[in-house]
């Protein structure tokens, strides 16, 4: 019994000094994703390449919206053949419109999962360097229940990032 006991002990001894020479870091991914020089220039570029689509859609869910407003207006005085036309035509028009919208927001989602994946691409980059200039063992960022302020490195990171182009 007491020599199990002293080789729990040994055990346990040895366990933390292996852990005391472990440098582990952990980082907030959402907190790089959010602020890192790379996201913006992402949602810029995002943001130039859908706009005149964007606009386009707009303009035609104005349009729809004029024409229903009219055909309120108007719909008093319109025979029933010329109401029956009038909705159909409208619907038409908003089921087109819906198509746009849909595709259009495929498009965004799309383009947004490819640039998310080049700044995470660039992030992964980052953290390497870090881990290699700074010695680290370990760096987590994802699955952790807790990380103290001791061994988060989120701010280095993206200090790193700020001086990839």
């Amino acid at each position: 019994m007491k020599k199990f006991i002293a080789v729990i002990l040994i055990l346990a001894f040895n366990s933390t000094i292996v852990a005391a020479e472990l440098k582990i870091g952990f980082i907030e991914i959402k907190k790089i994703l959010q602020n890192a020089p790379q996201t913006a220039k992402a949602n810029k570029i995002l943001e130039k390449e859908f706009t005149k689509r964007t606009k386009k859609l707009k303009a035609t869910v104005k349009k729809i919206n004029e024409k229903e407003t009219a055909f309120k207006k108007d719909s008093m005085t319109m025979s029933d053949a010329d109401k029956a036309k009038k909705i159909k035509a409208i619907k038409k028009l908003k089921i087109e419109a819906q198509k746009t919208e849909r595709g259009v927001r495929e498009d965004i989602d799309l383009r947004r999962k490819e640039e998310i994946a080049n700044v995470q691409s660039l992030v992964n980059i980052a953290v390497e360097k870090v881990a290699k200039e700074q010695s680290y063992d370990l760096i987590l960022y994802q699955g952790v229940a807790f990380a103290g302020k001791k061994v988060d490195i989120t701010d280095v990171v993206l200090k790193a990032l700020g001086k990839t182009k």
